[in-house]
């Protein structure tokens, strides 16, 4: 069972939340990781198979990171997104399991047609050019 964390950094030009928690394990992960794979209903949905595929969250950005409780904490992102919260033991897991999360994100991207480039809505989502909803 994963602990506590005991320092978290945010690197704003490098765009990576690095994370060490009380069992010495330390994480670095990129904001688009976590903006991809945020908790939040909006992005899981309500059940397996629900999941929001995010797209072009290459360049997000962190504006804070603000403690919930002592078991999780909410990152608000420069795109407006703050509904989700970390616990500890998802950011463990999210740290552990990086490279293969980041690698099935990058599959279902490429599945869909979707790309991580800001502005890049897949084509069945009509006008594409980030007017909204048609």
């Amino acid at each position: 069972m994963s602990g506590h964390p005991t320092e978290i950094k945010l690197h704003q030009q490098s765009r990576l939340l690095e994370i060490t928690f009380d069992d010495d394990a330390c994480y670095q992960m990129p904001y688009e990781f976590l903006r991809v794979y945020s908790p939040s209903a909006e992005v899981r949905g309500h059940g397996v198979g629900q999941e929001t595929l995010q797209v072009g969250k290459r360049d997000v950005g962190v504006l804070e990171v603000l403690p919930v409780g002592s078991y999780a904490m909410k990152i608000v992102f420069d795109d407006g997104h703050d509904s989700g919260l970390y616990t500890w033991e998802y950011l463990y897991d999210l740290g552990k399991h990086h490279a293969e999360l980041w690698q099935n994100y990058l599959e279902r991207l490429t599945a869909v047609g979707g790309s991580r480039e800001p502005g890049s809505e897949p084509e069945s989502k009509g006008c594409g050019s980030g007017c909204g909803h048609a």
